[in-house]
Order: structure tokens, then C-alpha cells, then sequence
């Protein structure tokens, strides 16, 4: 069939669009980045009409860059930062205080309040996540109590709140639609993972209206028609995931057992589990992987806040390197009778610790440190959380099974992390990651996933794409690393990474 699919991959320091064909493969793309927002310590915030004008650029770019026109698009697909949080008058369009960012810690007080009033293990049978600031429930809470007026405007349901992919749905169609996808309310605090609808409960203990809420369709849906004066003609909507979950879409894994992992500012750790809503007793989220003819895909999830972010840091804060690319040759050329330790808990820890009151440290410090030390220890610290991510994981995908599956995936062989984002990039980074899980790694060709996953959902949509099976198959691989180190040395370097996270820990 012809025709094309626009992806939007607005992340959280740059929004993308690529244009992907009939096949799946990519033919233009062009990026925008924005600043952040740091108005106090913890706190992280965007411009809305910055995040809205760098998607109309970066699409208008990437059409003209194609020679292609919005007549011969035959949908566009959405993919988001997720928990980032925006509230805007349904009147104006217009935003009543910025869009407060995942990583945003200012309201770690009030989720402590909760916790400590005995909510969590409702809040996780409901909602498959922990009382944490990292989700949405009370960043809107947060602002309709800190900006004059708005808790009155939304009571009387003159607000709308929403995740990014909602902001921009609700911009794209004119004011025409506020609606989100089952993926990105998954990650609000105020959805029941289990029916798919808001929670009276939820939305009573966090203090959100239901009138301010979008109403919640599947991952592949008609989301609504583009303004035609936006791009030349109007374009349907036909897709829609939060960011890590159309990563587990564009990397194909459909089958209980598969897993893929994310390195972008975060890490993000997706274990699909098919049809049942594993609960972690590991401290793991439990989330909504896709969502397709009403029917719901889980998957467990750990997030780690700081993954290509800790890279930034050195770039941007400690001013070692020049740009991203060099710390691979950097990391490999650091002395190996260093052993120097980052935990990267600049906004805290996120799974499996999940203490929000941990701050950063590096351990080992002698001398003989230097910028190729520090730059190995920014890489070695994802892998090292990545461990803890797939320890977790393995942990309660076992006891779910109610067997030993540790070590194998739903097809009974070995277990194989297929990774994506930008640091994959790195062979160096891989290696090592490799080497300390003892299990392959695999890179595919395609390496923005994340797109891809948006772009197939509304391609699914459209009747471009096939459908589960017949996108997995066109799955291809670049590269696959596999364990080289010794168990030996593999053993006490992550038994050192242990002892750093727990002199680390705030309590």
C-alpha cells in the first residue's frame, strides 16, 4: 500500500518527527532541542509553547525535507515523555503554569504524607505504581493548589490536565479532542490498570477532578484530525504510546518473557507479561505495555532517572568532555587500577530503591582519577542499575510463573535484552553491559525504536503495517554482544556497585 507515517517523538530535552514509509524504514527526520527549566533543587520544569513549537517545526521540517505533502500522510503517531504533567484552560489552549517533568521531586513531601497514611499497597493493587512524585496525581495536584484560581476553574470544569501526548492531541485537532491512550494513563497514579478506567478512589485520595481528565482510547485508535492550516492539509491521528512502551512496541516484543531497556536521560526496563498484571514484590512498576481492540498488554517496568543524563553532566557541568561520543574511548582507556563508582542519584534513586532523598556520590576517588575514570564510571553506573532492574525482574516474573524461570525467556532459551537509545550507540557501553549481566545483548538496526513503535501503531491503524507477528518478524539485528568477563571479576565489581548504593541511601 502507499503511503506515509508521520511519527512525533516528543522526548524530554528535544521533540523529533520522522517519517516512516509503507516497509517501516525511515526517510526523514528532523530534531529540535528546548531548554530546561530549573526554577528550584529537584524541581524541573518546560514551556509548554516551547514543547508545542518545536513538534510543528520538527514536522513541517521533516515533511519538507521528504519533498512529501500532508495529503500523502496517511497518519500521524504520537509517542511522549511520560508522567510530565500539563494543565491548560479548555477555553485558551493556553497552559496555566508549565509542564512539570517526570524527574520533578517537589512533591516527595506530600507522597511521603501518603505513604506514611498507609496508601501504598491500595494505590499499587490499583494502579500498578508506587505513591512516588515521579507520576502525574500529584504534580496536578500541585499545581491547582500553588496557582490562583485553578483548583476553583477545575472543579468547575474549566481545565484540562494531561500528559504530554494529550497536550498536544488536544493542540494537533484544534481543541477538538482531549484524549490519552491506555499506556499513558497507566502512568498517572489515577488509572485501575486492571479495568482500564479512572479510579473514584484514586482520583478522591490525590485530589484530581474527573471533569479535567482525558477520556482513554487504545495504543492504535482514531485519535482525531490535524487543523489543516497546521501542515497544508489535515492528517489523522492514528496512534498513540507513551515513550517506553512504543520503545517495547518498536523493538517487537510481543511474547511474555521478552524484555528491551532504553538509554536515553533515563533508563527504562520493560519485561512484557502478557495478559496478567504482574504485581512486583521487588519493588517494580506494573504498567499497561500496549493496548489494542480493548484488550491490554502488561509488562514490568524499572526506571532508573538517570542513565545519558549522568553523560550531560560531565558535558555540561563538569565541562571533561566536549560531546557524548567521546566517552566510550574515553572509558576504555581509563586505568584499570581504578575502580571508581558513580551512583548517578541526582533527583534520587528509582527502582528498585526508589528513595527520592538519595543525592549523587562517586566512591574510589585516589589521585590517580581522571576525566577517563569519571567517564567509564558514568557508563559502568547504567549497567550496574540495569543489573538491579533485571535482577528485580527475573525475580518476579518467576514467582508469577510459579517456577525458575530465571535465565530464559518465553520461548525457554536464554534471556536476551534488546536495547535502544541513544548510549547503545556506544559498543564499549554495550560490552560492558553484556559482560555484567552475563547475557547477550542485542542491537537492532533500527535504532529509534521508539518512533518506530508510534509509527507502527498508527501504521497498524492505517492498514499499512501487518499486524504482531508480521511486524516481529521484520525485527532485524545489527549487533549482538555477548559475556566476555570473567564471573570472577564480574562478581566483585557489582558486589563494590552494592556497597556504593548503600552508603548512598538516605536511610
Amino acid at each position: 500500500m502507499q503511503g506515509y507515517i508521520l511519527a512525533i517523538d516528543q522526548g524530554t530535552t528535544s521533540s523529533r518527527a520522522i517519517l516512516f514509509g509503507a516497509h517501516g524504514r525511515s526517510i526523514a527526520s528532523a530534531q529540535a532541542e528546548f531548554p530546561q527549566i530549573f526554577p528550584a533543587s529537584g524541581w524541573v520544569e518546560h514551556d509548554p509553547e516551547t514543547i508545542w513549537e518545536s513538534v510543528v517545526a520538527t514536522c513541517k521540517a521533516c515533511l519538507a525535507t521528504a519533498g512529501i505533502s500532508a495529503a500523502e500522510v496517511a497518519g500521524i503517531g504520537i509517542t511522549n515523555q511520560r508522567e510530565t504533567t500539563l494543565v491548560w484552560d479548555r477555553a485558551s489552549g493556553k497552559a496555566t503554569y508549565n509542564a512539570i517533568v517526570w524527574q520533578d521531586r517537589r512533591t516527595a513531601d506530600l507522597c511521603a504524607d501518603l505513604t506514611r497514611d498507609g496508601h501504598t499497597v491500595e494505590v499499587q493493587a490499583r494502579t500498578g505504581l508506587r505513591i512516588d512524585s515521579y507520576f502525574s496525581a500529584t504534580k496536578i495536584a500541585w499545581i491547582l493548589d500553588n496557582v490562583p484560581g485553578a483548583r476553583a476553574d477545575a472543579e468547575a470544569g474549566k481545565l484540562a490536565f494531561g500528559t504530554v501526548d494529550s497536550f498536544l492531541l488536544w493542540r494537533l485537532t484544534g481543541g477538538r479532542v482531549h484524549a490519552t491512550d491506555a499506556t499513558n494513563a497507566s502512568r498517572t497514579n489515577l488509572l485501575d490498570i486492571h479495568t482500564g478506567e479512572w479510579s473514584d478512589t484514586l482520583l478522591k485520595l490525590f485530589r484530581v477532578p474527573r471533569s479535567g481528565l482525558p477520556e482513554v482510547r487504545d495504543s492504535a485508535a482514531p485519535f482525531g484530525m490535524t487543523e489543516p492550516s497546521l501542515f497544508g492539509a489535515a492528517i489523522p491521528v492514528l496512534g498513540m504510546a507513551g515513550d517506553q512502551q512504543a520503545a517495547l512496541v518498536g523493538q517487537a516484543c510481543f511474547k511474555p518473557g521478552m524484555m528491551k531497556s532504553t538509554y536515553g536521560t533515563g533508563c527504562f526496563a520493560l519485561l512484557n507479561t502478557g495478559d496478567q498484571g504482574v504485581i512486583s514484590r521487588n519493588r517494580l512498576l506494573t504498567t499497561i505495555a500496549y493496548q489494542l481492540n480493548g484488550k491490554r498488554t502488561y509488562a514490568l517496568e524499572g526506571s532508573i532517572f538517570i542513565a545519558g543524563a549522568a553523560v550531560q553532566w560531565l558535558r555540561d557541568g563538569l565541562q571533561i568532555i566536549a560531546s557524548a561520543s567521546e566517552t566510550g574511548a574515553l572509558a576504555a582507556s581509563a586505568s584499570d587500577e581504578e575502580n571508581v563508582y558513580l551512583v548517578p542519584a541526582f533527583v534520587g534513586l528509582g527502582a528498585p530503591y526508589w528513595d527520592s532523598n538519595a543525592r549523587g556520590a562517586l566512591y574510589g576517588l585516589t589521585r590517580g582519577t581522571g576525566r577517563a575514570e569519571l567517564a567509564r564510571a558514568a557508563l559502568e553506573a547504567v549497567a550496574y542499575q540495569t543489573r538491579d532492574l533485571l535482577e528485580a525482574m527475573r525475580g518476579d516474573w518467576s514467582d508469577a510463573q510459579g517456577a525458575d524461570t530465571q535465565g530464559t525467556n518465553a520461548q525457554g532459551g536464554e534471556t536476551v535484552l534488546r536495547v535502544d537509545g541513544g548510549m547503545v550507540a556506544s559498543d564499549w557501553t554495550l560490552q560492558f553491559l553484556a559482560d555484567l549481566l552475563a547475557a547477550p545483548v542485542d542491537r537492532p538496526v533500527i535504532l529509534e525504536t521508539t518512533a518506530l513503535g508510534a509509527a507502527y501503531l498508527a501504521g497498524r491503524q492505517a492498514g499499512l503495517y501487518p499486524d504482531l507477528d508480521g511486524f516481529a518478524r521484520a525485527w532485524a539485528l545489527d549487533r549482538r554482544f555477548t559475556p566476555q568477563m570473567p564471573e570472577e571479576v564480574r562478581a566483585r565489581k557489582y558486589t563494590g556497585w552494592k556497597d556504593c548504593v548503600k552508603r548512598t541511601l538516605s536511610a
